[in-house]
């Protein structure tokens, strides 16, 4: 049964700063080998959640794990996203659906901030 990627992030209006969340995206597709890794947004750009469904449904998927790409818990990860999960078990009801946790507080993410404060002290020469 394939199974597709769907990473919800919040979305900027800013269109340029919704790439990040692409070149993830296709990390995850690389470290991971799934065939089918899709974005979406809930707010300010497209593809919306839904659409972002539609897509993994498209190139085949009857499994599709939502992988918020928010840090923190809040109403969207609360509420929104567990609301689109169900719009879409209804739109397709032979297809499985699963939600992953957000980002959170996790080790690694540490790691990455300590990595980013070691090039901010590099950069202004504090170091």
């Amino acid at each position: 049964m394939k199974t597709a990627i769907l990473l919800m992030a919040h979305g900027s209006r800013i269109a340029e700063a919704n790439d990040a969340v692409r070149e993830i995206a296709a990390m995850v597709k690389e470290m991971t080998g799934y065939d089918i890794v899709e974005v979406s947004f809930r707010e300010q750009h497209l593809p919306n959640i839904q659409e972002g469904i539609d897509a993994c449904v498209a190139k085949g998927a009857r499994r599709v794990l939502l992988m918020p790409y928010f840090l923190f818990v809040g109403a969207h990860v609360q509420e929104d996203l567990p609301e689109e999960m169900a719009q879409a078990r209804e739109r397709y009801p032979k297809v499985e659906f699963a939600m992953g946790p957000h980002l959170g507080v996790h080790r690694k993410l540490a790691e990455v901030e300590v990595e980013r404060i070691a090039e901010a002290l590099t950069a202004t020469g504090w170091r």
